[in-house]
């Protein structure tokens, strides 16, 4: 096989394609072309013609401006990626984007770009295929034996995200993880000296890591180390590979330039005259080198179809595990899942952080393939499923995960666990701390990612910890982001219901928001059921038949305060009809016909007051030109919460006189 043939012709069209766009990153992709020619030819376990295989290995490419690698490889490899579609790097409309998209590009992983997030979610998908391991694995019949192989650069490594994500990882033991670090030393504004000196093998030790290095253009010492870290059992592999950026350049090999720039026509004839490629053919792929990648794609076929043989054999001497299989890969809820659900007291006030502990227990026994954990404040998050085990150091079959103090990672891997399939992943932490994994968070909404977050202490009735634990901007932060489902229930039976929604929801991420402070329990018998949530806003009370004078419309812990306030409204003036309005979530609203929407906010009632202990932006849209929006646009300070709620405003009486203003 002649490796050097093939990782030079991946050069070729890697600088072709950068240079017809005129655009793009050559320099990595020329400098880890070898390390891909091997990996893709002797050791990567895939099927381009059914890239949905779910024992297939996964590759993340961390280092995503290098794509146009990404992109040769999977057009080689026999995916349904044509040469035309190299041709059309980084246009409109081509599935060759400037940066790897997930659900673009079939073979593409993950959506990767921002620096860093590659890792955390190579370390989620290493992750779930070992606890799906732990689950399916019955004697022989292995049905889940599978790697995760990535490329971070030297910006990967430099992002704080790679270290949460990495050392979380040597910690749990993930062996069927592999690393390949491209060490070229070079970034945009020069040699990594600038501003890097760690030293990389002592810090992956540190992690528990087992560290190989390779001179990163030897296809031999590439395979060797590829093959030590597949036998390695009880950690995940660094492959430290030195590499030249550029490689194959005459003139721009090692230099920064060749980073993030074409290399100009002259330069690419250069090159191409330097490895034995026609100059002046654009995008050229030797016979024999689609010999090559034809032959490996035979294999890789007959490999998925043994797997089909045996899962076939597995599903009739297994018939329990294989339902259990189905169902998690396709999301399948019971029909009873109300039943699952607890019931409240309206006599109890309860904070809906421990409404939906209560609730996340009777999911566990509905959904056996949920599966979540907070970023080491679970006893506060409240997201404990109580004696479902943890996942810990080389222990995957619990369904509780302890991220430890790595928001950042824990977004980026349960985003892998997202994109690996086989469960539905929840993570919580104190809504503030949002702000800590909002990259991953985005990431999730651009690949519409089922992830679930679960997001408590949600506003300043915090209190006493003061204004560096009460979110403000946060909620309008959320509501900003496209496919973003964000819930802000009123009471616990509300916190139900936004779970199931979530749990429904698969086609975009679900934030969660919950209280701290207890809350009074809407009485559903003498008010419209919490199911009605599901539909993002509905009139919960209206003090007498007809068209409303005034809408309250209040979110969360602020509903009780809505409804306080129209009833003290109503008992001074009966003849005023005033509405009260739970409005949970925009998006779920927005999804709703015209005539449900105007039937909550009828267009002739022009006075409406929203009411949210939050930022007030964006509800300028639901209250109006004549309405008023009630909120915090300001950070909060340290106190009691009742005594914060008084000074905010956030109190019956005020409410009320805002109301009277309004009514005139």
């Amino acid at each position: 096989m002649n490796l050097a043939r093939v990782a030079n012709t991946i050069r070729v069209l890697a600088i072709d394609g950068v240079q017809k766009a005129n655009s793009g990153h050559p320099g990595m992709p020329m400098g880890t072309a070898d390390f891909a020619a091997v990996l893709f030819l002797k050791h990567l376990k895939h099927c381009p013609t059914n890239p949905d295989w779910p024992d297939r290995d996964r590759f993340v490419l961390s280092a995503g401006h290098g794509c146009i690698l990404l992109y040769s490889l999977l057009h080689l490899s026999g995916y349904d990626l044509k040469l035309e579609e190299l041709k059309l790097f980084r246009q409109w409309g081509s599935r060759t984007p400037g940066h790897p998209e997930f659900g673009v590009t079939p073979g593409v992983e993950t959506s990767t770009g921002p620096l860093g997030q590659g890792c955390g979610n190579a370390v989620g998908m290493a992750l779930a295929e070992a606890m799906l391991a732990e689950r399916y694995n019955l004697g022989n019949d292995k049905v889940v034996d599978h790697t995760t192989y990535g490329i971070c650069s030297d910006g990967d490594l430099m992002e704080g995200l790679s270290h949460e994500a990495f050392s979380l990882a040597g910690h749990l033991g993930l062996n069927k993880l592999i690393m390949f670090y491209d060490s070229n030393r070079i970034t945009i504004e020069g040699s990594t000296d600038l501003a890097y000196s760690d030293d990389v093998r002592k810090r992956f030790e540190g992690y528990h890591w087992n560290v190989l290095e390779v001179d990163g253009h030897d296809y031999t010492a590439i395979d060797q180390a590829l093959t030590q870290a597949r036998q390695e059992k009880t950690r995940p592999t660094l492959i430290i590979g030195r590499t030249c950026i550029g490689q194959g350049s005459p003139n721009m090999s090692g230099k920064s330039e060749s980073h993030g720039a074409p290399l100009g026509a002259e330069e690419v004839k250069a090159t191409k005259k330097n490895l034995g490629f026609p100059e002046d053919q654009e995008f050229f792929v030797p016979d024999e080198v689609r010999a090559i990648f034809a032959e490996r794609l035979k294999e890789l076929q007959t490999t998925a179809a043994q797997w089909d043989a045996e899962f076939n054999r597995y599903r009739a001497a297994h018939p329990e595990q294989a339902r259990a299989w189905d169902e998690a890969r396709q999301f399948a809820l019971p029909d009873n899942l109300e039943s699952f659900l607890p019931k409240f007291d309206p006599a109890k006030s309860v904070a809906t952080r421990n409404a939906s502990h209560s609730i996340i227990q009777g999911l566990a026994k509905a959904v056996p393939y949920l599966v979540g954990g907070s970023a080491d404040l679970s006893p506060s998050t409240r997201t404990i499923m109580d004696g479902q085990g943890d996942v810990g150091p080389r222990a995957f079959k619990g369904r509780n995960f302890h991220f430890g103090i790595r928001e950042h990672a824990m977004g980026a891997i349960l985003n892998g666990i997202a994109l690996h399939g086989g469960f539905r992943a929840y993570g919580a932490t104190f809504f503030v701390f949002s702000d800590y994994f909002k990259p991953s968070i985005r990431l999730a909404c651009i690949m519409k990612l089922p992830v679930i977050y679960v997001l408590t202490h949600d506003s300043f009735y915090v209190g006493e910890d003061g204004p560096t634990h009460e979110p403000i901007e946060h909620i309008a932060c959320l509501r900003l982001l496209p496919h973003m489902t964000v819930i802000r229930p009123a009471d616990p039976t509300e916190t139900a219901a936004a779970w199931v929604v979530a749990l429904k929801n698969i086609k975009g991420p679900t934030a969660i928001l919950l209280t701290r402070q207890n809350l009074p329990v809407i009485d559903r018998s003498q008010f419209p059921p919490a199911t009605r949530l599901e539909q993002g806003a509905y009139t919960l009370w209206q003090s007498a038949k007809g068209r409303p004078k005034l809408i309250l419309i209040a979110t969360g812990s602020e509903v009780s305060l809505a409804l306080d306030a129209a009833k003290a409204l109503a008992q001074e003036d009966p003849a005023r009809i005033i509405r009260v309005v739970s409005m949970p979530s925009w998006e779920l609203f927005e999804q709703q016909p015209a005539k449900v929407k105007k039937a909550v906010l009828p267009p002739s009632c022009k006075l409406r007051l929203s009411i949210e202990a939050g930022s007030t932006m964006g509800w300028e849209k639901y209250v109006g030109a004549k309405g008023r929006a009630f909120g915090l646009n300001h950070f909060g300070a340290s106190g009691p919460y009742k005594v914060l709620a008084k000074e905010y405003g956030f109190t019956t009486d005020n409410i009320v006189k805002i109301a009277r203003e309004m009514l005139g």
